[in-house]
């Protein structure tokens, strides 16, 4: 499973950029990785850690502005369609498990 952090924060004023970074860089220390500058993407084994991580994100949620969290399949991660300028990039894989001894 996977989890889409998206989000519209205001940064007009001081204290609202410092909370916009202040919120990235929770993200970023949860091993959320940056897809868009708003857009954070981060891979969970199950819903139960899918679940955790919604509470952590919520936690850490700034004031104002608007969050989104989405879930979605490893088939649908499979299936976004990427573009760097025109082109066209390789399809992404799933992250495979690790295995712990």
């Amino acid at each position: 499973m996977w989890m889409l952090v998206m989000f519209d924060l205001p940064v007009l004023e001081k204290a609202e950029r410092k909370a916009a970074t202040d919120f990235r860089k929770a993200l970023l220390d949860m091993g959320f990785e940056m897809s868009q500058l708003s857009v954070y993407l981060r891979f969970c084994t199950s819903q139960t850690q899918l679940d955790t991580y919604s509470k952590r994100v919520e936690a850490v949620l700034p004031a104002g502005g608007k969050v989104n969290v989405m879930q979605f399949t490893d088939k649908q991660y499979e299936r976004i369609i990427t573009f760097h300028g025109q082109t066209k990039q390789p399809p992404l894989k799933t992250p495979d498990q690790f295995d712990l001894f």
